[in-house]
């Protein structure tokens, strides 16, 4: 196993471990199977996706996407015209 497998492993574990705990909201899987998307309760997203790297190997991605912390606020830009 090569370091970056060995860290990328890592980084899908610790990804995961955060998840513990959590119920699951909905599932939604790609029609083409590659991808699958967990909301949970909370309302973090975990997504794992089946990939190819440049040499054609699969790699497995983990992301959790959180919601922002203070949720009333907009991410918008306010502009005045006077």
């Amino acid at each position: 196993m090569s370091r970056l497998e060995l860290q990328d492993l890592r980084r899908i574990a610790g990804a995961v471990a955060r998840l513990r705990g959590e119920a699951v909201r909905e599932v939604t899987v790609r029609s083409d199977v590659r991808q699958m998307r967990v909301e949970l309760e909370s309302g973090v997203i975990l997504v794992v996706s089946a990939e190819r790297d440049a040499q054609g190997r699969p790699r497995l991605e983990v992301d959790v996407v959180d919601l922002p912390h203070d949720q009333t606020s907009r991410q918008q830009i306010e502009v005045r015209f006077d």
